[in-house]
């Protein structure tokens, strides 16, 4: 019998370690059908809310550029101290910022332009069936996404193995809408 991880801390160990196991090329494999299901998630015209992979997460730059050649305009988080995640348009180019964080090189635009988007896909370690995120711990995408449209497509972003029956939760944890995995696309979750 397996016995599965308690905390957040032991979930975020477990995960990075199966995330490190797994072949570059999978990764791009699964990169590629990421960037095919979120380019499905919005029409020309419309904003999503990005990220760009940091290690071994899923997806790509390569998906960033197919929504903004789809039309579609891109914001990227640029990280603050602590505070709720800066955002700005993603031009096809990235410079180094800090914590060794890639980040756009257009105008900074403020928290709370992620208001505008109508799909946010939000890096995560794992998530659960009812919406619950795990991610690195230091809270910037918590405190980021209060500031979302009521009706946003908010999607973890996944590998398939990672979407979980059951997570840690705490009451500042914010409920994913949507899970996008390479396997399966997108998945609606539910809140309890």
């Amino acid at each position: 019998m397996t016995v599965l991880p308690a905390t957040k801390d032991e979930w975020r160990s477990r995960l990075l370690a199966d995330r490190r196991a797994v072949p570059p090329e999978v990764r791009a494999t699964e990169a590629a059908a990421l960037a095919g299901f979120a380019r499905e998630l919005v029409d020309a015209g419309q904003t999503v809310c990005g990220y760009v992979p940091v290690g071994t997460e899923p997806g790509s730059v390569q998906m960033l550029d197919s929504l903004r050649d789809a039309g579609v305009q891109v914001l990227l988080p640029v990280v603050v101290g602590y505070a709720p995640l800066d955002w700005a348009v993603y031009e096809g180019s990235l410079r180094p910022g800090p914590h060794r964080l890639l980040e756009p090189t257009g105008p900074r635009l403020g928290p709370q332009v992620i208001g505008t988007a109508a799909v946010v896909l939000v890096p995560a370690l794992a998530v659960d069936s009812t919406g619950i995120r795990l991610g690195r711990g230091a809270g910037h995408y918590d405190r980021s996404l209060v500031h979302a449209a009521p009706d946003a497509v908010v999607a973890g972003v996944v590998r398939d193995q990672e979407f979980l029956p059951h997570l840690p939760f705490e009451a500042h944890d914010i409920r994913m809408t949507a899970v996008l995995t390479p396997g399966r696309g997108k998945i609606d979750v539910s809140s309890p």
